[in-house]
């Protein structure tokens, strides 16, 4: 199947037409699924005065809504978004159009179609992307690779033969130095019970034990569990504690807002958490 003639040669000139800064914008959005108003000036217009980045990310996220290549989300939608004075963004399927080649459909994707905590835990994962752009450039560091949800899911086969699915929330690689560190993310938003945190980690020791990852990249990532409070941090602390003891240097538990610094800097030695 392919996009009727008339539409692709919209497309085609629609690219065309665009600016370098209004790709690369394009395409952290569908990277991420949505990005903050904050998010988009973080990323793509990090330097200036501060009145002069807030103008320019406006000029910027008005132009793309008026092109039809995003679309501003209504400010009730999220818990603690609502009332905020940042706006939220997600791609268009003409926005996704754009991105692919001109001869291809674009694959569906509803405008808007998960409850407030699914769009919360993906703000939360662009923050994480965002801080870590942000990391990486104050500490020389290198961001080489950062997949998110759907991409970075992981099959393979459990001890029966059945297939299994591990579904981190992303997975990163920072390269710093010498080294590259490669870490599986879990935001944790606080909502889901301990009991579920055990089975997820028990999912980890499946796929680690499979050897698949080993074989496919090299080295199995850390896990790292992000939180919001020490309280939940001690919680998982406590979960991590009762996997077998060969297992728990794999996972790394951390404060969501301390998380990116954490995540570019080399662990160290006989450090678990």
């Amino acid at each position: 199947m392919t996009a009727p003639i008339g539409a692709a040669a919209r497309i085609a000139r629609l690219r065309r037409s665009m600016s370098e800064l209004d790709l690369t914008a394009l395409n952290s959005l569908d990277r991420l699924r949505l990005l903050t108003t904050n998010h988009v000036q973080r990323l793509h217009l990090a330097t200036g005065s501060p009145a002069t980045r807030s103008r320019r990310t406006r000029a910027l996220l008005r132009r793309l809504t008026d092109r039809g290549l995003v679309v501003r989300l209504p400010r009730d939608i999220g818990g603690h978004r609502a009332g905020s004075a940042t706006s939220t963004f997600c791609l268009t399927r003409l926005g996704q159009a754009v991105l692919t080649a001109p001869e291809v459909p674009p694959r569906r994707r509803m405008l808007w179609q998960t409850k407030p905590y699914f769009q919360d835990h993906m703000l939360a994962v662009a923050e994480l992307y965002v801080g870590l752009v942000e990391a990486c450039r104050d500490k020389n560091a290198e961001l080489l690779a950062f997949e998110a949800e759907p991409t970075c899911w992981r099959r393979f086969s459990g001890p029966g033969g059945e297939t299994l699915i591990l579904k981190p929330d992303a997975v990163v690689r920072v390269g710093t130095g010498d080294f590259e560190l490669a870490s599986f993310i879990e935001v944790d938003l606080g909502t889901e019970s301990l009991p579920t945190i055990h089975r997820k980690c028990q999912v980890y020791l499946r796929y680690w034990r499979s050897g698949q990852e080993q074989r496919d990249h090299g080295v199995f990532p850390r896990v790292w569990w992000l939180v919001h409070d020490l309280a939940r941090l001690k919680a998982i602390v406590r979960v991590v504690g009762r996997l077998p003891s060969d297992a728990q240097p794999l996972f790394a538990i951390a404060l969501t807002e301390e998380a990116a610094d954490q995540l570019v800097q080399l662990p160290a030695p006989g450090d678990t958490a």
